[in-house]
C-alpha cells in the first residue's frame, strides 16, 4: 500500500514492525499542536497514546487522515465527534491490557490480605517483628467483583482457583453467562454486605462516582478489604479513610486515585493502605499487545477493510440522514420507554422493520445498533457506541435480532423493538406519520396514539371504575398537571394500560403511593 502512517507518541516496536512491512512510518513524538497540524496533511494515519493531544484543528488539517489508532484503551485526548463528522475512523486497544490490569488486581489482593509491601519494608528497616504481619487467606474468603466486564470475569477465574467464592454485581450480564464461570450475580447491596474482599471494575460515570462511600462501607463486613484497580473517583477517598480508622474496613489497595499524583489524599497517612503510581496497565507485554493491535487495524482500514475496536459512530450518506432521522428519533424515545418498563436481566432484544422505511437495506443496520447501544447505556457502566454495542451485547449473552417485513396493521411502517428478560417480555410498537410526527401505537398489545416525549406516567391496571381517578387524585395533590392521557385495553374489565402525559417531574413518593392503589399493578415515571 503507498500510504503514510505517522506515530506521535512511544509505541512498542513490534507494532511498528507490523506497519512497516507494509506501509511508511514516520516516528515523531513530544510534537506540539502546531507541529501537528503543519504536518498531518502528508498522513493517511495517526497513531497516539495518551501524549498526543487530537484536537478538531488537528483534524481539519489532516486532508488525507482516514484513522486515528489510540494504543490503549481510552480516548479523550481525541476529538472523536470531529473525527467523525470528517468520516475518519477513531479506533483503540481496549483488549490489549486485559491480563495485565487483571494479574495487577489479583497482586494486590495477595499483597493487601498478607501484608506483603508493609512486611518488605519492615525487613529493609532492619525490624523483625513477624507478628505485627499476620495476614488473612483468601482460601474460602468471599471475593465481591462489581463490575463483570472482560477483567472482572478474568479476575474471576483466577480467583477460583484460589477456592474463594465468587460474587459479582453487573446490571446488564445474563446470569447464564455468569453460571458458566460459577460466579453468582447479585446485586449491589447484597455484595457489599457479603464480601471480604471487594474489587471494583468499573468506569468512572455518573452512576459510580463515589460508588463507595459512607453510607456503602456502613453495610458491608467488618474488616472487608477493597480493590480498586480500574479508575480514581468510584471511591470517596475521605470516607475510606474514615472507615479505616474506624476499623471497619481492615485495608485497600489502590492502584488509581481521584487526583494523581494522589500526594495529598489522606489514605497514604495509613499503614493499612496499598499503594501503586497506576500500574495496572504497566505491562511489557501489555504495551507490546496494544501496539499491535491498533497497528493491524491501522492496516485493516487503509486496505478497505475494517476496525475491530471502533469507538466513533459510523456514518451514514448524507443524503439518508434527513430521511431517517426522525426514524431513529423515534427508535430512541421507545427504547428509553421500554427499557424504564423492563424488569429483570436483559436476554434478548428483537427489532422488525415493516412497511415503507426509507434506505432499508442500508439504514436497518444502523438503526438497530443505535436502538441496542440506547438500550444498553442506560444501566450498563461501561462505554457503549454505535459499533461496539453488537459486541457488548454478545459479550453479555444478549441475543439481538433484527426482521424485516410483516404485517404494518395499516399503517405506512411500523417498527417493533420487544425485551425479554428473565422475569418475561415486553413490546412497544411505533410508527412515522412525517418528519414531526412520531408516535408509539402499542405498548404490550394496548393499542394507543402517544407522543413519547416528555414527562410520562404510565399504569398498568385493571380495567375498573375509580382506579385511574385515584392516580389522578395523588398526582393533584403532589401538583402534576396532566397534559394529555392514553388508555388502552384489549378486554373490558381485565388489564389496561394508561399513558399521562405531565408537565413536569413525578417525586417518587408520588409514584410508590400511586402504586400502592388498589387495582394498580405496576407504575413508572418516565422523562424522555
Amino acid at each position: 500500500m503507498n500510504h503514510r502512517v505517522l506515530v506521535s507518541d512511544p509505541l512498542a516496536g513490534e507494532g511498528i514492525e507490523i506497519l512497516r512491512r507494509e506501509v511508511a512510518v514516520d516516528v515523531r513524538t513530544d510534537l506540539t499542536e502546531d507541529d501537528l497540524v503543519g504536518i498531518i496533511g502528508d498522513y493517511d494515519a495517526l497513531l497516539v497514546r495518551s501524549g498526543t493531544q487530537v484536537t478538531a484543528r488537528v483534524i481539519e488539517a489532516g486532508t488525507k487522515l482516514r484513522f486515528i489508532g489510540r494504543a490503549g484503551a481510552g480516548v479523550d485526548n481525541i476529538d472523536t465527534d470531529a473525527a467523525t463528522r470528517r468520516g475518519i475512523i477513531v479506533a483503540n486497544a481496549p483488549a490489549g491490557n486485559t491480563l495485565a490490569a487483571t494479574e495487577h488486581t489479583c497482586a494486590m489482593m495477595l499483597s493487601l490480605a498478607r501484608n506483603i509491601p508493609q512486611a518488605n519494608a519492615s525487613v529493609r528497616s532492619r525490624e523483625w517483628k513477624r507478628s505485627r504481619f499476620t495476614g488473612v487467606e483468601v482460601n474460602e474468603k468471599t471475593l465481591g467483583i462489581v463490575g463483570f466486564g472482560r477483567i472482572g470475569r478474568e479476575v474471576a477465574q483466577r480467583a477460583t482457583a484460589m477456592n474463594m467464592r465468587i460474587i459479582a454485581y453487573d446490571p446488564f450480564i445474563a446470569k447464564e453467562r455468569a453460571e458458566e464461570l460459577g460466579v453468582e450475580i447479585t446485586d449491589l447491596p447484597d455484595l457489599f454486605r457479603r464480601a471480604d474482599f471487594i474489587t471494583l471494575h468499573t468506569p468512572l460515570i455518573r452512576e459510580t462516582r463515589h460508588m463507595i462511600n459512607a453510607e456503602t462501607i456502613a453495610t458491608m463486613k467488618e474488616g472487608v478489604r477493597i480493590i480498586n484497580c480500574a479508575r480514581g473517583g468510584i471511591i470517596d477517598e475521605g470516607a475510606l479513610h474514615d472507615g479505616i480508622v474506624a476499623g471497619k474496613v481492615a485495608g485497600a489497595a489502590l492502584d488509581v486515585f481521584e487526583d494523581e499524583p494522589p500526594f495529598d489524599s489522606p489514605l497514604l497517612s495509613l499503614e493499612q493502605v496499598i499503594v501503586t503510581p497506576h500500574l495496572g496497565a504497566s505491562t511489557v507485554e501489555a504495551q507490546v499487545n496494544v501496539a499491535i493491535e491498533v497497528a493491524r487495524q491501522a492496516l485493516s482500514v487503509l486496505s478497505g477493510g475494517d476496525a475491530k475496536y471502533v469507538v466513533n459512530a459510523p456514518m451514514i450518506p448524507p443524503d439518508q440522514a434527513d430521511a431517517l432521522e426522525p426514524f431513529s428519533a423515534l427508535m430512541g424515545r421507545m427504547a428509553r420507554l421500554l427499557m424504564e418498563m423492563s424488569d429483570g436481566r436483559l436476554s434478548g432484544i428483537q427489532i422488525t422493520y415493516a412497511g415503507e422505511i426509507p434506505h432499508l437495506e442500508q439504514a436497518s443496520r444502523y438503526l438497530t445498533r443505535q436502538t441496542v447501544k440506547t438500550l444498553l447505556e442506560q444501566i450498563l457502566h461501561l462505554p457503549v457506541n454505535l459499533v461496539n454495542a453488537g459486541l457488548v451485547a454478545a459479550e453479555r449473552g444478549i441475543a439481538v435480532g433484527e426482521t424485516v417485513g410483516g404485517d404494518t396493521r395499516g399503517f405506512r411502517n411500523l417498527i417493533t423493538i420487544s425485551l425479554k428478560t428473565d422475569r418475561g417480555e415486553e413490546t412497544i410498537e411505533g410508527s412515522v406519520f412525517s418528519r414531526t410526527r412520531q408516535r408509539v401505537v402499542a405498548i404490550d398489545g394496548y393499542t394507543m396514539d402517544l407522543d413519547p416525549t416528555g414527562h410520562l406516567v404510565i399504569s398498568k391496571h385493571l380495567d375498573r371504575p375509580g382506579v385511574i381517578g385515584r392516580a389522578s387524585t395523588t398526582l393533584g395533590r403532589a401538583e402534576i398537571n396532566i397534559a394529555g392521557m392514553q388508555v388502552g385495553r384489549i378486554r373490558q374489565g381485565e388489564e389496561a394500560i394508561m399513558v399521562l402525559n405531565v408537565d413536569s417531574p413525578v417525586p417518587p413518593e408520588a409514584i410508590e403511593e400511586i402504586r400502592t392503589h388498589p387495582g394498580i399493578h405496576a407504575a413508572w415515571f418516565v422523562s424522555i
